[in-house]
């Protein structure tokens, strides 16, 4: 059955006469036109969720990005540690430099640490670590003390002791914006190591000081292991003093 349509006055004062082919085209038209509306809307879609997890597992990549290893005959790449003589006994030490309190550690342990290590008398691992971040200013320090260090030991081994106790030496106080990349470099070049300030300046090992700090999920410094047992800090005279005497 037809349809009778009344034209818009200015082109016909006629009625035209719809047939029903004429209706299923003007459908079957529609229809298309419907068709690749929803195509369309489907495809962007498609495009936005493709957008949104590649940036989610961008972010993840980051997140759990490991860094660059330091090469260097003084680091251990697994373990991140910075190793000084070869006794049996192995102490490992980790430590933030904006961290007082390990300040303090260092100024009653330190020195009978590394005189028992250049003896062979113990192994002294040293974890330099990045928890406290937030209590610099730049929200940077700890991680580029941290990288600093290992930028000594893959430039100048020889001089990372040297340049650990300056960093101690020199150490900022909380919630201060801590030492800058030239800060640590003038200090790098102080121990002999002046060959490591781009290295620092670029903060080529920072995001391997912060993996290291998460794989030994590490909450507070100074944390001691003895012969790869944790020990409270309560113990560490106690301890030291059966290795050292």
């Amino acid at each position: 059955m037809g349809v009778w349509v009344r034209m818009h006055p200015k082109t016909s004062g006629r009625v035209r006469h719809v047939g029903p082919r004429q209706k299923r085209k003007a459908m079957a038209a529609a229809k298309s036109n419907t068709n690749w509306f929803v195509i369309g809307v489907s495809a962007a879609v498609v495009v936005v969720l493709a957008v949104l997890a590649f940036v989610v597992v961008s972010l993840n990549n980051q997140a759990t990005d490991p860094g660059t290893a330091p090469q260097s005959s003084i680091v251990n790449e697994e373990t991140g540690a910075i190793s000084f003589g070869s006794g049996e006994d192995e102490i490992d030490t980790y430590v933030d430099f904006m961290c007082p309190v390990c300040g303090q550690f260092e100024d009653a342990y330190g020195e009978q640490l590394q005189a028992a290590a250049a003896d062979d008398k113990i192994t002294l691992n040293i974890h330099p670590v990045s928890i406290l971040n937030r209590l610099s200013t730049t929200g940077e320090f700890s991680s580029l003390s941290a990288g600093s260090m290992y930028c000594v030991a893959a430039e100048a081994p020889d001089a990372t002791l040297d340049y650990f106790n300056l960093l101690f030496a020199n150490q900022p106080e909380e919630n201060s914006a801590g030492l800058s990349a030239e800060e640590l470099s003038a200090l790098a070049e102080q121990a002999g190591a002046g060959a490591a300030a781009d290295c620092i300046a670029d903060g080529t090992y920072n995001k391997f000081a912060d993996s290291q700090t998460k794989a030994h999920e590490i909450s507070g410094t100074p944390t001691v292991e003895i012969n790869g047992t944790r020990i409270d800090n309560s113990e560490i005279a106690t301890e030291f003093a059966k290795i050292l005497g």
